[in-house]
């Protein structure tokens, strides 16, 4: 998606890039275009640098994001004195996250407030098309209020709170034609420095499995999106560093093949009461 800056819309357009060309679609949104809607019509063209991208898709209908990379369960587990049970080997389990919290390329994300412990997490994304089926990949941020999460998990539930505030989509949606989402190397930067370095070719279940389970007993719909989970070293918590991610802090996520992610931790937003 993407807003022409002249425009100063809050909305966007599905667009192809073309070089360093923007060529804008006739269809309203994401999940149009994959059902067919203005495949074959094409608007008005603009410089990519005269455009702000925006989220892939801005209202999906749902966010599930999986944990399918061993070595950062092993990790995450092994910090609560817990081994990976046998049950995560046989199947892709996810957690479903907040579809009313998707920020961009270029966002400002309002650090939570009053936690001490703010975390990225470096994962791709696929994208829901048409009839069930995987329209495109993108790069997504599951950001996370590591202190609150630890919490709310000692009582047998969650991730919630934790990670209700923000998730990251983005530069852009690359369609399996062009990646097919089972190799590339990860990468994750904070003010330049690279924190984390991975590869999606280390998932231990595939982009089909995380498909067919997503959508037993239910049905997916365009724009619903799939996350991937951390891969391994993806995140602050794997580091045990204590380098949380304070305001004015940059944080760049790459997946080669898709684009890099960029975001900024802007102040804690306060919220109107009522």
């Amino acid at each position: 998606m993407f807003t022409p800056r002249e425009l100063a819309l809050e909305r966007g357009w599905p667009g192809v890039i073309e070089g360093d060309t923007v060529v804008q679609l006739a269809a309203q949104t994401l999940q149009s275009f994959f059902t067919g809607g203005g495949q074959a019509r094409r608007h008005a063209e603009y410089a990519l640098a005269d455009v702000d991208l925006r989220p892939p898709v801005l209202h999906p209908p749902s966010v599930r994001d999986f944990y399918v990379f061993e070595q950062h369960v092993k990790a995450a587990r092994a910090l609560r004195g817990q081994e990976v049970p046998p049950e995560w080997y046989e199947l892709p389990v996810f957690y479903f996250s907040n579809p009313a919290a998707i920020f961009g390329p270029e966002d400002d994300i309002p650090h939570p407030e009053g936690t001490q412990e703010l975390d990225y997490e470096l994962e791709a994304a696929a994208i829901i098309g048409a009839d069930g089926h995987i329209g495109g990949f993108t790069v997504m941020n599951d950001w996370s209020a590591r202190d609150l999460q630890r919490a709310e998990m000692k009582v047998g539930l969650g991730p919630a709170k934790g990670k209700d505030f923000a998730t990251s989509l983005g530069p852009v949606v690359v369609t399996p034609d062009e990646f097919d989402g089972t190799s590339g190397t990860m990468v994750a930067r904070v003010n330049g420095e690279e924190r984390s370095r991975g590869d999606l070719a280390d998932m231990h279940h595939s982009w089909d499995a995380i498909v067919a389970h997503a959508a037993r007993d239910t049905k997916l719909r365009p724009g619903d999106v799939l996350g991937s989970g951390t891969v391994g070293t993806g995140c602050i918590l794997e580091h045990g560093d204590g380098r949380w991610l304070q305001p004015g802090d940059v944080v760049e996520l790459e997946v080669k093949g898709i684009g890099v992610l960029r975001n900024r931790v802007a102040q804690p937003l306060t919220l109107p009461q009522g």
